[in-house]
């Protein structure tokens, strides 16, 4: 559940340091809570978990409905709180990150901790006793890799983090589709491939522009690695996967004209953009409007692809 679009601090805001971690200066509020959780990645995480369950062949009871949505919000805000509460010290460092509860100094890491194992906990067992337990250990399955394989591992060590670790966030339209039905098939299958293969493009696309974020924390994004001109070439290529799983859908017969149509625009449009990125040789943040344009119709690309599938299943 590793979808991230991080806030950038109030203009003239104190900027914190790591030592400001060890104790709290402030008291922290419901907003300090809530920011734990990172709301806006949660938003993306609820909605494409949400599209799982509405494109199944199968409704559970609306009650039932809203509790396992419910549940892959709380896996999501646990996971942020996790993430948050391991990555202090590097936030401290990320003038985007430095005024989070932890880093600023409004909250203590142990009170993190608790929250997040908690909420976390509480998240699977509420998904396994309303739905069932397929639904339960793909919930645990995303925590536990977005936690331990992205936060852990992979994100400080290599620049394919965002790779594998797109894993994490691709989890909750499998686990609404098993919510609603307690199994599995290619259609949740595929949407997982989407959201897996279009975190890559996503997320380098941003790192492009906040590329001295990242170097300074010592995070090994691809732009920090390899350079600005292979993100670009990377962000290209990964995007004609991306499209050809995106109309998969519409070619097995698993959706109709509406989706297929439908989804042959929206990845023309991101390719375009993609080969925009692709054709940019800026490499001054400033001069890099093809980036922030690919980035910003990544979000609208993914909302309106898995809105437009809801709505093909259901006028069929």
């Amino acid at each position: 559940m590793g979808f991230s679009l991080r806030s950038q601090p109030p203009i003239g805001a104190r900027v914190p340091t790591a030592a400001m971690t060890t104790q709290a200066a402030l008291p922290a509020d419901w907003r300090d809570i809530l920011a734990l959780t990172k709301p806006r990645v949660m938003n993306l995480v609820v909605f494409t978990g949400l599209c799982g369950l509405l494109a199944a062949p199968t409704m559970p009871p609306l009650a039932l409905g809203f509790t396992a949505i419910l549940c892959i919000a709380l896996g999501a805000g646990a996971c942020g709180a996790l993430n948050q509460w391991y990555e202090v010290d590097l936030d401290a460092k990320m003038r985007r990150t430095a005024n989070r509860p932890l880093p600023a100094g409004r909250m203590d890491r142990q009170s993190a901790l608790h929250f997040g194992v908690g909420l976390g906990a509480f998240s699977v067992i509420l998904m396994g006793l309303a739905t069932n337990l397929l639904a339960a250990v793909l919930l645990t399955a995303s925590i536990l890799f977005y936690v331990l394989v992205y936060t852990v591992w992979l994100k400080p060590r290599t620049p394919q983090n965002i790779v594998i670790g797109g894993a994490a966030g691709a989890f909750p339209p499998l686990i609404g589709w098993a919510a609603a039905t307690g199994n599995l098939s290619a259609l949740p299958l595929l949407l997982f491939a989407i959201v897996f293969l279009w975190t890559p493009p996503h997320f380098w696309a941003l790192s492009l522009f906040v590329r001295s974020d990242y170097a300074a924390a010592g995070i090994p994004m691809l732009p920090v690695v390899a350079g600005v001109e292979s993100t670009r070439r990377q962000i290209f290529l990964y995007s004609l996967p991306m499209a050809a799983a995106a109309v998969a859908p519409w070619a097995l017969g698993l959706s109709g004209r509406i989706y297929g149509v439908s989804a042959i625009i929206f990845n023309f449009v991101f390719l375009v953009l993609a080969a925009r990125v692709f054709a940019n040789r800026a490499t001054d943040p400033r001069q890099m409007e093809p980036e922030k344009h690919l980035f910003g119709y990544s979000v609208f690309y993914l909302f309106a692809l898995f809105t437009v599938l809801v709505i093909d299943r259901w006028a069929a």
